[in-house]
């Protein structure tokens, strides 16, 4: 049986991008109109699309967006192309960790590059190739999601950090695609979610997406994983990824780390679920992901209120690395890598 998510966070709408506003989720489920490129990049920026997949296509979205500005001004085609890429090019900077966002931008550099000079050309080929990318995210989840159920023991209990869900993607989700995957064949698979400070997307969005879609889902904060490991009340970890080295090393939103160490320490099995679009072979290790240091007020203040005394210090990077030693397996939409990662991974990018 295959699962029908309800949720679909990204769609092109013929001349603009329309995308559920995260910023405001669970107290409201709307969606705002992207009708700039400029837009785009600050919907990026800041958060209202997260989930390293849905910025990747929402990044492509952006550069569509530009071309329709840019077609307004520019009727030189050599020209359009010239500024268009610088315009791709700063959409590359509106988020430094998540490499979807990269491989997207350059997805769509390539179809500029490729295209004549003629403007018209150039733009329906950018939103083929945007739709063609949105579309082709859901069918990859899916992929993910039913690699990574047969690795779900009956009745498991899976643990997730952050919100790798359908509205970090296009509309299913990587680890939660695991998790939508396994409930279709065995519907007493449960989920625990940590709240994931300090934007507490694990309880509010991926509680949010599970209610949703009636997957049975447990809420505790970010310092009780070892508890429940140790009460054997966990059976496997699985979370998403916003960057992955060559040799397995994995960038996700800060305090996964944290939750590997403790899976280790219980032998609990700890998994990775992303598309192969989130591995970057360029760099050899998690030593080299630039890791997004945000604002310190995501730490000091919850919905608006000051939670601590004003004047302290406050270091707020948005993701840690967990070392490939952590990590039983990566799942993605060619299968399950395994160690060694250096070996799996360029294997898979191989076959490709």
């Amino acid at each position: 049986m295959e699962f029908k998510s309800k949720i679909k966070t990204i769609e092109w709408c013929g001349n603009y991008s329309r995308m559920v506003d995260q910023t405001v989720v669970p107290y409201e489920y709307k969606f705002v109109d992207i009708k700039s490129g400029d837009e785009m990049f600050h919907a990026i920026r800041d958060m209202i699309v997260r989930g390293a997949p849905a910025i990747g296509v929402a990044a492509a979205h952006g550069i569509i967006l530009y071309a329709l500005e840019l077609a307004k001004t520019i009727k030189d085609g050599d020209t359009f192309k010239e500024e268009l890429i610088k315009k791709a090019e700063y959409m590359k900077t509106s988020r430094p960790t998540a490499v979807n966002l990269m491989w997207a931008c350059e997805k769509q550099i390539a179809v500029i590059k490729k295209s004549s000079s003629e403007i018209n050309e150039i733009i329906e080929n950018l939103k083929e190739n945007g739709v063609r990318l949105e579309n082709e995210d859901i069918e990859i989840n899916k992929k993910i999601g039913d690699y990574g159920a047969e690795v779900v023991p009956k009745g498991a209990t899976i643990l997730t950090h952050c919100n790798a869900g359908a509205l970090a993607t296009v509309g299913y989700g990587t680890a939660l695609g695991v998790v939508r995957s396994a409930f279709a064949k065995d519907n007493t698979v449960k989920v625990f979610a940590d709240e994931t400070r300090p934007r507490q997307q694990g309880a509010r969005i991926t509680t949010f997406e599970l209610a949703m879609d009636g997957i049975p889902v447990t809420l505790i904060t970010d310092g009780m994983c070892s508890y429940f490991m140790n009460k054997g009340m966990i059976d496997m970890v699985v979370v998403g990824a916003d960057r992955i080295a060559a040799n397995g090393d994995t960038a996700n939103k800060i305090g996964t780390y944290t939750v590997a160490i403790a899976a280790k320490y219980h032998n609990i099995p700890f998994y990775i679920a992303a598309p192969l679009s989130t591995i970057d072979i360029s760099i050899k290790s998690g030593k080299e992901i630039p890791i997004e240091e945000r604002s310190s007020e995501e730490v000091t203040h919850i919905n608006g209120k000051r939670i601590c005394a004003e004047g302290i210090n406050i270091i707020n990077p948005g993701f840690d690395v967990t070392p490939h030693e952590l990590i039983s397996g990566i799942i993605t939409e060619k299968g399950i890598l395994r160690p060694d990662y250096n070996k799996s991974i360029a294997d898979a990018f191989k076959a490709n």
